[in-house]
């Protein structure tokens, strides 16, 4: 049965229509498949398969190791959603409940050039001199993820100096518990500074730059 259903696809295949540019899904797995590995194939398949401006590269984590080492892929399933070059887009966790919406938004902004942030934070973001790594912590049933987790990839769009990775709380507990997450979303930047919730796009590229130092 299709992850997507007929309604959903002829909605994303009007939504992919204005795509002008190829973006290019990377995914990572393994040879033995993971519940949540093959979720996420099959849903990458079937989102490739309504726009022939979407490629899908499909990698094992083991066996193409250079190929994750040069993405910093530790984790499966990884997705990397890029266009001419990779952005820092990642996904951690299958990109599934309210985060297919994410991955979706992501797609057409890479493929149609958009960039929807303010003047003012992309002013910011431009008088970044060190790299800063956003990890966003979501489960599936969050409403308020998406957002987060939105605003983190569009600033790594916005800027070469920036990752910015979802990660699926439930799918890798060892991180959470790293991150002491207890509420989702939770967003750490470099591991210095972090906080909670869907904060506006102003206050989050403030959080990013006080941890970029």
């Amino acid at each position: 049965m299709p992850l997507i259903g007929e309604k959903d696809r002829e909605t994303l295949s009007r939504e992919f229509a204005q795509l002008g540019r190829p973006v290019k899904l990377v995914m990572f797995t393994q040879e033995f498949e993971c519940p949540s590995c093959r979720n996420t194939r099959e849903l990458l398949e079937e989102t490739a398969s309504l726009s022939e401006k979407i490629d899908l590269a499909i990698y094992d984590l083991v066996k193409d190791e250079d190929k994750a080492n040069a993405y910093g892929v530790q984790l499966v399933p990884a997705v990397i959603v890029e266009g001419k070059k990779d952005y820092g887009i990642r996904f951690f966790g299958a990109p599934a409940g309210y985060e297919f919406s994410t991955l979706v938004e992501d797609i057409i902004a890479v493929g149609t050039g958009t960039l929807p942030i303010s003047e003012a934070s992309k002013e910011k973001l431009a008088q970044l001199t060190n790299s800063a790594y956003i990890h966003v912590f979501v489960t599936p049933s969050c409403p308020y993820c998406p957002r987060a987790v939105h605003t983190a990839h569009m600033l790594a769009l916005a800027s070469d100096k920036i990752t910015a990775a979802m990660v699926m709380a439930p799918e890798f507990p060892h991180l959470a518990n790293r991150y002491g997450v207890m509420a989702v979303p939770k967003v750490i930047i470099n591991e210095k500074v972090n906080f909670e919730g869907a904060v506006p796009e102003e206050e989050f590229v403030n959080f990013l730059i006080q941890a970029a130092g």
